[in-house]
């Protein structure tokens, strides 16, 4: 949500700010997480079931909800993302089922492919473009560059959070980069994505001519990004969650609020 909110102020710097829009945005957003997130419990529940560390606490192994309950819901949902698009702009509508494509398409890549977090990461890179063609209905250089810092720095967190499973997915014939590469080169691989997404956030502030508050924002992402490598390692996941979920939402915030602030202030 943070890269959509950057997607979207940076496209009122030069196109007309509309609340409805905004609106929209937010809509879309949801709408396509809550679809991506059922999709991936609905799809992978034979999976998570025999899978000691999720068997107990995701919702449809544990039987809290049914599996048919939670296909309705990426049903609807879906269609509720499609038919926001439609309400935004015509491009917007066109590559919504591409989109949808991408973000429920990666449920099924572990399947098959070492690169599946890359296609996670592609999911989520969808939103700051997303979001600026909302308001501009056009491509842009800067957008399409934080989108790809979205990729670079969700593939490396979710390489990191695979390392849990490495045992299991390779047991269940599963793909990911830890059961291809082992944890050790798997984890160097996630600090060498993380550098490049660090990278290009520093080539997105020159090359814009950002101001104090995007570098603030900078600094602070960067060194949550470097910090949460110190909590993870190969042979100890101990603070892992802390690493997965905590520091790298507080770091997306952080950076969000300062980069929005630098446009708006600037």
């Amino acid at each position: 949500m943070p890269f959509a909110f950057i997607g979207f102020f940076l496209a009122t710097q030069n196109y007309e700010f509309e609340w409805i829009t905004l609106l929209y945005v937010v809509f879309c957003m949801v709408f396509a997480r809550s679809a991506a997130m059922a999709f991936n419990r609905y799809i992978d529940r034979d999976i998570d079931a025999a899978n000691e560390r999720t068997a107990k606490v995701r919702e449809i192994p544990n039987g809290s909800i049914k599996a048919g309950s939670a296909l309705n819901f990426v049903i609807f949902n879906s269609v509720l993302f499609i038919a926001t698009t439609y309400f935004i702009n015509t491009l917007c509508f066109a590559l919504s089922p591409i989109a949808l494509l991408v973000i429920l398409g990666y449920s099924y890549t572990k399947r098959f492919t070492a690169l599946c977090h890359l296609v996670l990461g592609l999911g989520l890179a969808l939103a700051p473009i997303g979001a600026y063609l909302a308001v501009s209905g056009t491509f842009d250089f800067i957008p399409i560059l934080f989108s790809f810092v979205v990729l670079f720095w969700v593939s490396g967190f979710d390489i990191m959070y695979a390392l849990q499973d490495e045992g299991f997915d390779k047991k269940q014939k599963l793909h990911s980069i830890p059961v291809l590469l082992g944890k050790k080169n798997a984890l160097n691989l996630s600090k060498t994505m993380h550098f490049i997404a660090i990278l290009l956030l520093s080539q997105i502030g020159n090359f814009a001519d950002f101001g104090k508050f995007y570098w603030i924002g900078f600094s602070i992402f960067s060194a949550l990004l470097i910090y949460q490598h110190t909590l993870v390692k190969h042979n100890d996941l101990s603070k892992i969650n802390l690493a997965f979920f905590t520091t790298n939402g507080i770091a997306s915030v952080i950076f969000g609020a300062f980069v929005i602030a630098d446009l708006l202030l600037n």
